[in-house]
């Protein structure tokens, strides 16, 4: 599998995970959903975007469906930076290890794009 390959599967694997499990996907990022509203949209919200937007990638050949998943990752990425600054959250081995996912992730994919031409 290519790396823009992996990138899109991870988005996509991720966004099932909200889906499917929005309970233990907010544990792992250290966030919760007091009410039933709040499940829902964050397997709406989280799940189903990156759900969307990877599997939309997997099934397409064309190099902007790599820099949309590109974007994604490195936006979250960044604004994970940006948090250092401005929430100064606990900063666990987890923050750590998706920071370093969603920048390698957005990396690979934006790399893939530039290498594939419809």
């Amino acid at each position: 599998m290519n790396l823009g390959r992996m990138s899109s599967a991870a988005l996509f694997v991720s966004g099932i995970a909200g889906i499917v499990t929005p309970e233990k996907f907010l544990d792992a990022l250290d966030m919760a959903a007091t009410s039933p509203r709040g499940v829902a949209e964050t397997r709406i919200g989280l799940g189903g975007t990156y759900a969307g937007i990877g599997g939309y990638a997997l099934l397409s050949r064309q190099p902007g469906a790599q820099r949309a998943v590109a974007a994604t990752w490195l936006g979250a990425g960044l604004v994970r930076l940006g948090t250092l600054q401005l929430d100064r959250p606990k900063t666990d081995w987890t923050f750590w290890a998706y920071l370093t996912g969603e920048l390698g992730l957005g990396t690979a994919a934006l790399l893939a794009s530039l290498r594939r031409r419809p």
